[in-house]
């Protein structure tokens, strides 16, 4: 049994109401925080409809501050803002969805002002205006669609911070088919239309590009237009039309692999695998340095879905074959026949050994679990690995280092020489740690080969980079 003393509900019940008041009045003294929640309770207890008022009062004094919320003042707003969120929930909206909702719009509109001077890189301001839409989406039901689609679209033109950026998903099961139609009616129109360019008297620089001054009537019709964009492409999604959500996207701009992937999700969940197989063959990926892994894994998937299998191990081949990547090659491999998948992967690995790229090739042998592979590449290849690549060459020494302690070595060397003589003096420790691990490494290597041998290679080090004592320091 808890103490009488413990702090719980059930012992400080036992002090009585007028000593627990005395107690919140002594408590709250000097704190504005306790002030207002404790003012907000009393307005809960007597009724909805006075709650209601003290929560306005408090969201129109946020509005009207102008006071810069440094880190060490943002846990106090972002309670703050919680204790508002909260007592709509809990008290008006039970009673009162309407005024809910109300007071809903009016703490979303706080967003801008407050994110304007507020520090708050790591969201939790922002967090509690997402916690704001997804609970419109919980009281907005009933409400006329109309009314409530004019609503977001003012919001929508409105969202400097991203604050209604999940605002659609919140709020598409009130809105219903009516009122997203309604809603895609009035971005359509104003997609239709322009800003009319003020006078030049009126216009005020905001930058410079390429071909010269930018001006912030400009900014602004960029930022509409691309909010308008983005609102009906998300319409489209909510309404399953595939054809709306391309239209979005100018001709060129469907050609980049990123938005190919999007397009060929949104025909590929409509059943229209050729289209998106289409879409995906005419992206602009021949001559990519790098090719997204999504637009990789939709091309498979048309594919699969048209029942061009051969066609798709190929490219399963071909993935593997441009980047050593694991994935493809098991989904290739698993596909095969018995005996034919060793003889692929045979070729596999000799393609990997001879591989361009050294550094891929090392991450691929270690993450294949072909060690024997891995080491032999390091020590043929050894001027070819590059020392910067801290991360492929801290697991592959690990890797190696049981089993093949001159390639695990080779590696170690490689990361400190790439340190020490790059002068990055944010490595010293890890190539002073690197250095202690060739010396346990030395003692399990009869022969070095073509490498100098442990104390020659120190002797070295010291002869050229002696006065580096943050590295010679972390040397154990």
């Amino acid at each position: 049994m808890a103490a009488k003393t413990t702090l719980n509900a059930r012992n400080l019940e036992t002090l009585g109401a007028p000593a627990l008041a005395a107690l919140l009045i002594e408590i709250s003294t000097g704190s504005a925080a306790a002030k207002r929640r404790l003012r907000l309770a009393l307005a809960g207890g007597q009724g909805a409809r006075e709650a209601a008022a003290e929560i306005a009062k408090r969201l129109a004094t946020i509005a009207r501050s102008r006071s810069t919320v440094t880190y060490k003042r943002r846990r106090a707003l972002v309670d703050d803002l919680a204790t508002q969120l909260q007592a709509i929930m809990d008290v008006i909206a039970p009673n009162d969805a309407d005024a809910a909702a109300e007071l809903l719009w009016r703490f979303m509109g706080l967003a801008n002002g407050v994110l304007d001077r507020c520090e708050d890189s790591a969201g939790a301001v922002m967090a509690q205006f997402l916690a704001a839409s997804a609970a419109l989406g919980r009281v907005a039901e009933g409400q006329p669609v109309q009314k409530l689609a004019d609503a977001m679209l003012d919001a929508l033109l409105d969202n400097g911070y991203g604050q209604y950026d999940n605002l659609l998903a919140d709020l598409a099961q009130a809105l219903g088919a009516q009122g997203l139609a309604h809603l895609k009616a009035l971005f359509v129109d104003l997609s239709q239309c322009r800003v009319p360019v003020p006078p030049k008297s009126d216009w005020q620089k905001v930058g410079y590009g390429a071909s010269g001054a930018v001006f912030a009537h400009e900014v602004l019709e960029r930022n509409r237009l691309r909010t308008v964009d983005m609102a009906l492409r998300q319409i489209a999604d909510l309404q399953g039309d595939a054809d709306a959500f391309i239209a979005r996207y100018m001709p060129e701009t469907r050609q980049l692999p990123a938005i190919a992937v999007e397009i060929a999700t949104r025909l590929l969940a409509a059943g229209r695998a050729d289209e998106a197989l289409h879409y995906l063959d005419r992206a602009d990926v021949d001559d990519a340095r790098y090719i997204p892994l999504e637009w990789q894994e939709a091309r498979l998937a048309a594919l699969d879905a048209l029942g061009r299998g051969v066609e798709a191990q190929e490219f399963r081949w071909h993935c593997f074959a441009r980047a050593l990547s694991i994935p493809h090659l098991r989904a290739h491999l698993k596909r095969l026949p018995d005996f034919e998948d060793i003889e692929a992967e045979t070729r596999a690995m000799a393609h990997a050994a001879r591989f361009p790229h050294a550094m891929l090739a090392l991450s691929f042998f270690v993450g294949w679990s072909d060690l024997d592979r891995a080491a032999a590449l390091v020590l043929a290849r050894a001027g070819e690995l590059d020392g910067e690549h801290y991360d492929i060459l801290t697991t592959a020494a690990a890797a190696l280092a049981d089993r093949y302690p001159l390639a695990a070595t080779v590696v170690l060397r490689c990361m400190i020489d790439f340190a020490l003589t790059k002068a990055r003096s944010a490595r010293y420790a890890h190539a002073g740690r690197h250095l202690a691990d060739c010396a346990v490494l030395a003692e399990r290597i009869d022969d070095f080969g073509a490498l100098v041998p442990h104390f020659a290679y120190v002797t070295r080090l010291r002869a050229v980079h002696g006065k580096k004592a943050a590295f010679w320091a972390a040397v154990h």
